[in-house]
């Protein structure tokens, strides 16, 4: 047979990036493609994925950006599945893409954005779903009262107001393409945020990826949706229960949840986030 799975290597990155733009999503160029498999954080790859090739030609590739954690005092190595992208003729070849990631030993792995398809193929490959039930709170002009509350995307404030831990996910993150970063204070108190632009047809919306004081974060909903509103343009805001711990104030339910998926034999669902992931990797 002339078409074999290989590992993506830096070298690889260009033409899978081509391909990707190609044939998975034109709107994103090949250029930004590429931009965006190289993480922005420091860690030890082994890949950027697995690429099906044809003789010399790509027919399919899946991405894969890859984390050490401190998870409980243990350093642990994470795998997140990205893209997945195989061309028609080639559909039979497809599970060997995730059979290649899954196989190799030492990680966790996530799969934060799998179609209902993909979904229940995870299934059949040990993948358990995370609890994505999503508060939705539309982002106001309310007026606020000056000094009470205070919400910044000041690089030079942020890097230093946060200390410890959060400092590092700041320093990890900060040039994540599609991460976006605020600091919400309120007197001696500050909250850490991380959260994400998408459009969900047409519309701009605001989704949360981290808190550092759940608390404090819902005390300031409003705030900071007004924030968004006025700097960003999002004209709602999307926080998992996972992620903020306790739901905001007059907020709804979203209908729909998301999908999110985890495989691992040593953590649970309280270990996963979507941080160094493809959600902050990836700006659409």
């Amino acid at each position: 047979m002339s078409t074999h799975v290989s590992a993506i290597s830096d070298r690889d990155v260009p033409r899978v990036a081509q391909f990707l733009h190609t044939h998975l999503n034109r709107r994103v160029s090949a250029d930004l493609w590429a931009r965006c498999i190289d993480v922005p954080w420091a860690v030890d790859r082994p890949n950027a994925g697995f690429m099906l090739v044809d003789e010399e030609t790509v027919v399919g590739a899946q991405l894969a950006f890859y984390s050490e954690r401190i998870v409980e005092g243990h350093r642990e190595r994470f795998c997140n599945l990205g893209a997945w992208c195989v061309l028609p003729g080639y559909r039979s070849h497809s599970l060997r893409l995730p059979m290649a990631l899954l196989a190799q030993e030492g990680y966790h792995f996530t799969d934060l954005t799998p179609t209902s398809t993909v979904a229940a193929v995870n299934v059949r490959l040990g993948f358990r779903f995370l609890d994505t039930t999503t508060a939705v709170l539309p982002n106001l002009p309310l007026p606020s009262r000056p000094g009470r509350n205070a919400i910044t995307s000041d690089p030079e404030l942020i890097e230093r107001t946060l200390t410890g831990s959060e400092l590092q996910l700041y320093r990890d993150h900060v040039a994540a393409r599609g991460a976006h970063h605020a600091l919400l204070t309120r007197g001696a108190e500050w909250c850490y945020v991380i959260f994400r632009r998408f459009r969900r047809r047409g519309v701009p919306l605001a989704y949360v990826l981290h808190v550092s004081d759940p608390a404090l974060f819902v005390r300031m909903a409003r705030p900071f949706g007004r924030h968004l509103l006025l700097r960003h343009r999002t004209v709602a805001m999307l926080a998992e229960d996972r992620v903020v711990g306790r739901r905001p104030p007059r907020s709804l339910t979203l209908p729909t949840r998301p999908l999110k998926m985890y495989r691992s034999s040593r953590l649970g669902p309280a270990h996963i986030d979507d941080l160094y992931s493809e959600l902050v990797c990836q700006p659409w």
